[in-house]
């Protein structure tokens, strides 16, 4: 995947988790793509263990993975940090 596609996909990923994670008024637009990209990996991670795939490219089951990611990355970050 290409370095555009992967900014866009995280971008949405990371918007798409932070409004199901009650953060969307305090992200702005890097730190979606931040979130979306860290939670990319962390989603195909999760579903390599449960025996799926992780991300294989600029789809809807790869924006999928990475909102699963994000959703988690952002669930421990407001633990962690109580945001």
């Amino acid at each position: 995947m290409g370095l555009c596609a992967t900014i866009i996909l995280g971008g949405l990923a990371g918007w798409l988790a932070s409004i199901i994670a009650g953060t969307n008024a305090r992200m702005g637009a890097l730190a979606n793509i931040i979130v979306g990209i860290v939670g990319a990996v962390v989603g195909g991670m999760i579903f390599n263990l449960l025996g799926g795939a992780g991300v294989t490219g600029f789809n809807l089951y790869s924006l999928l993975v990475s909102v699963v990611g994000a959703s988690v990355v952002l669930f421990i970050a407001k633990r962690l940090f109580k945001f």
